[in-house]
């Protein structure tokens, strides 16, 4: 089939799919290969067609170095500017000093941290002082070193929802917005963005209430109505829905589906950008639906396992809707790894088995430079820096990481350095 025909009629199904979800056929499993649920700049510049995507070829470790061992890709593509690149660390009880050694020896100009609210407020207006004081270290060293700061906010405390299975939303969006005002004004003029929740279409970020991006939406209001006033600076970044495949509407509503509701719900006249996780499982970034890499052993079979095409659908639906000056920011991408890791992938996550290091830095650096030539694209943010070190390599997100365990530099990590040196 002429792949623009392929185009239309996905977008056709979608547009059914709006009103009635449906399991989508082979498509079983998010990017983690879990089934749903798993377990437990100011200026927003318009956007060219969607073709303009090109499709062509525990103890302290010293301060990294970029020695090349093993051997790892080095970047050849147009100069890409800090400001495009973003990493998301994990903060809690970790070395902070560490971490931004290795923010300094990546020379990233972003970095993301998620803040899990139930850890930061487990009793209402009642604040963790260890939490608290360890991110207002992090935000101070992050505006001393210039790195932006991305604050992606989700996981509401026991105390505020109807139940404690999973995670989810506030039975009261009040509470939400309380929390936001208290960190937009602490943090007024240090945070740059605020990404308002995480993977609202999986019911394990969205457990305690019906999956609806129209409540969805009605949280990013009370979220984005409580920061504007408190830094009227802070960019805001809907909450990315999670590509799955999978449109059930019990444990996942296709993440284009929801975007698209989201939009219906008024989302656009709220943020400032839109935020996707385009990962692409063991597909590389120029690959795509009408032309998979056979070398591609599973999730090969749906738009949402796939880089570019999570983007051009993105844009193509903001497009539809008449807002093309809608930014589209990557708030999580990534390729997942064992290689290297001295054990295989967890069982599921066997796709990980299909990517090797040398895979995983170089679909990095094609995915920077794919979107570098992408106006509509904003800052891109890397999953992960540091979660190998801590969990081992039992989990999922330990592929996803630049360090090892023993927290050696994987070749991502030294293929990065190879874009921004």
């Amino acid at each position: 089939m002429h792949r623009g025909v392929r185009r239309l009629a996905w977008f056709a199904i979608l547009v059914g799919a709006l009103s009635a979800c449906r399991a989508e056929p082979g498509a079983a499993t998010d990017r983690s290969g879990e089934a749903a649920p798993p377990k437990a700049a100011n200026s927003r510049p318009a956007a060219p067609s969607p073709t303009a995507l090109s499709t062509t070829a525990p103890t302290r470790t010293p301060a990294p170095t970029a020695t090349p061992s093993p051997a790892h890709p080095v970047y050849d593509g147009p100069p890409v500017s800090r400001s495009e690149v973003g990493l998301q660390v994990h903060l809690h009880d970790e070395d902070v000093s560490l971490i931004f050694d290795h923010l300094r020896a990546l020379q990233i100009g972003w970095v993301k941290v998620q803040v899990s609210w139930k850890l930061y407020e487990p009793e209402p207006d009642h604040y963790d002082a260890r939490r608290i004081q360890e991110l207002d270290q992090f935000i101070s060293r992050a505006a001393a070193g210039g790195i932006q700061v991305l604050l992606s906010v989700a996981k509401a405390p026991e105390w505020s929802r109807p139940t404690t299975d999973m995670d989810g939303p506030p039975a009261e969006y009040a509470d939400y917005a309380d929390f936001m005002h208290y960190l937009a004004t602490r943090y007024r003029g240090q945070v740059a963005a605020y990404e308002l929740w995480n993977e609202p279409n999986l019911r394990r970020e969205w457990n305690g209430a019906p999956l609806s991006a129209t409540d969805f939406v009605a949280l990013v209001r009370a979220g984005a109505q409580a920061v504007r006033p408190a830094d009227p600076l802070a960019l805001i970044v809907s909450g990315a829905p999670g590509p799955t495949g999978i449109n059930d509407c019990i444990d996942a509503v296709d993440d284009r589906v929801y975007l698209g509701a989201m939009l219906e719900a008024g989302v656009a006249d709220m943020v400032d950008a839109i935020g996707a996780h385009p990962y692409g499982w063991a597909n590389p970034p120029d690959s795509s639906l009408a032309s998979p890499d056979p070398a591609a052993p599973s999730h090969n079979d749906h738009p949402s396992f796939f880089f570019r095409d999570t983007l051009w659908d993105y844009s193509a639906i903001l497009d539809q809707r008449g807002r093309s000056e809608i930014q589209i920011w990557v708030t999580e991408f990534g390729w997942g790894s064992f290689d290297g890791m001295g054990a295989a992938p967890p069982s599921e996550a066997e796709y990980m088995a299909a990517v090797s290091e040398w895979q995983q830095a170089s679909y990095a650096l094609r995915a920077f430079e794919l979107a570098h030539g992408w106006p509509r694209i904003g800052p891109l943010f890397l999953w992960n820096l540091n979660y190998a070190p801590l969990l081992g390599t039992r989990f999922v997100a330990s592929g996803f990481s630049l360090l090892r365990p023993d927290g050696s530099l994987r070749p991502a990590y030294l293929a990065l350095q190879t874009m921004l040196d």
